[in-house]
């Protein structure tokens, strides 16, 4: 009870200081608060919708199981020697048993029931409990389409098998399904949350793309870059990649999607007209953000950015809106994709969409609508055969291509915002870029 009102009095606190950053100890409070409740409510439903009754997690300390990393207290930051987890649904009494084959407590939701000194053997330990419960289907974390449900390593799985009894291995089945919406799906504590996440986020944004940190002529975008990457460390958060800064500007040409991944000059002087653009994200309280936003430099005179640069946010605003509407549940990422890449096309835009998961992984489990470099969709993977659920979060990734005849050559509108489809539809967690961010602000001044 008193951890629920220490969630509560948080909640209200996002919305009075929303830039409050919680101590460690405040941060492990609410992120075993969240487990419980994911364990409890959550993971009973999951294990309904994928058929699966018994969900046996198995992982060894610094080679851990993606899966199982979402699963440990907030004071255990690696498993532990061998760690094995044993969730069994037992849907006609209605309830869940959440058991460690561990010879202690994994916090307060997973209770030991292995003592050693009466069975040495934790294999055999495992397969009692197996027995005395008699599951129809065994869920194992092995999946060839999906990364983040794979994290059974080969020598667990020999010995797992090796110790079952004969009349069991056939009710052994890939919990790929079962691992994909633990992963993806996000509770109402999460999102209340995550949108506290995605405001620090562009805060930081904002902040890197001012005339704080950007002093045109001399500031370079590795400076704005490292900038950022020391902002996150000085809040006491962490970055999940490194961020990048690029630029566009008059009389280069178009460089390919590659451009922003590895062959982009790492260490170029910011001048006045630049239109610069950020690619970054931070992971807090488990939940992680990814998001790109532009900015343009102004040059002497200036009160604003010109209207093509203008126009041209629009439009990638526009290809925003074709993809969020046809974000349907029930719908695969390659439908999604093909509609709307055909949808933007059909009024003369030139998209290029990669929208992929977000959430306890910045590219995280879900469906994956379109990647840079297959934009005919993705075979054989998660693309292809799993569908967009309901309480997921998406990075909205993607760009347009425009011309810019007052700078002789085309130019991408890259952006990137996370955004949450639930029951109700799509909605933005913390809104999206529709202004660009102009260095310096634009102040305005009282008087004549």
């Amino acid at each position: 009870m008193k951890k629920l009102l220490f969630l509560l009095l948080f909640v209200l606190s996002l919305s009075l200081h929303a830039q409050r950053i919680l101590k460690e100890k405040e941060r492990a409070v609410v992120i075993d608060d969240i487990l419980d409740d994911r364990l409890t409510n959550l993971l009973p439903n999951l294990m309904d919708m994928a058929g699966i009754d018994m969900w046996v997690v198995i992982s060894r300390e610094y080679n851990e199981d993606p899966v199982i990393k979402t699963m440990l207290p907030a004071t255990w930051l690696n498993a532990r020697r061998r760690t094995i987890l044993l969730f069994y649904r037992n849907r006609e009494k209605n309830n869940i048993e959440k058991l460690a084959v561990a010879r202690y407590n994994v916090g307060k939701n997973i209770e030991s029931a292995w003592d050693k000194e009466k069975e040495p053997d934790q294999w055999k330990r495992l397969m009692q409990l197996i027995i005395e419960r008699h599951p129809n289907k065994i869920g194992l974390n092995f999946s060839k389409d999906h990364n983040i449900a794979d994290g059974l390593d080969k020598t667990d799985y020999d010995e797992f098998m090796s110790n079952l009894p004969k009349k069991y291995k056939s009710k052994v089945v890939s919990a790929e399904q079962l691992a994909v919406r633990w992963i993806e799906t996000r509770t109402e504590r999460e999102m209340v949350i995550y949108n506290q996440l995605v405001a620090i986020t562009h805060d930081i944004i904002a902040e890197a793309f001012s005339e704080k940190v950007i002093t045109p002529g001399i500031t370079t975008t590795k400076d704005v870059e490292w900038w950022m990457r020391q902002k996150v460390t000085d809040l006491g958060l962490e970055t999940w990649f490194h961020p990048t800064v690029d630029i566009q500007r008059a009389k280069e040409e178009l460089a390919s999607h590659l451009y922003s991944f590895s062959s982009r000059p790492e260490d170029m002087v910011i001048s006045p007209g630049d239109l610069l653009h950020c690619d970054f994200g931070i992971t807090y309280l488990r939940l992680n953000t990814d998001c790109q936003e532009l900015a343009y430099v102004l040059k002497a005179g200036e009160k604003g950015a010109p209207q093509f640069l203008i126009d041209g946010l629009k439009e990638g605003n526009r290809v925003q809106d074709f993809l969020t509407t046809n974000m349907v549940g029930g719908k695969t990422g390659n439908q999604i994709l093909a509609k709307s890449l055909s949808d933007a096309k059909n009024v003369g835009l030139r998209p290029s969409i990669y929208t992929h998961p977000l959430g306890l992984y910045g590219h995280s489990a879900g469906t994956t609508i379109g990647m840079w470099d297959s934009q005919g969709g993705v075979m054989k993977d998660d693309g292809e055969n799993y569908p967009l659920n309901t309480n997921t979060v998406y990075a909205i990734e993607l760009n347009t291509s425009i011309t810019i005849p007052e700078w002789n050559r085309d130019i991408r509108i890259m952006l990137e915002e996370a955004g949450f489809y639930g029951e109700n539809g799509f909605r933005y967690v913390n809104g999206r870029q529709t202004e660009l961010l102009l260095i310096p602000r634009v102040k305005k001044h009282q008087g004549n």
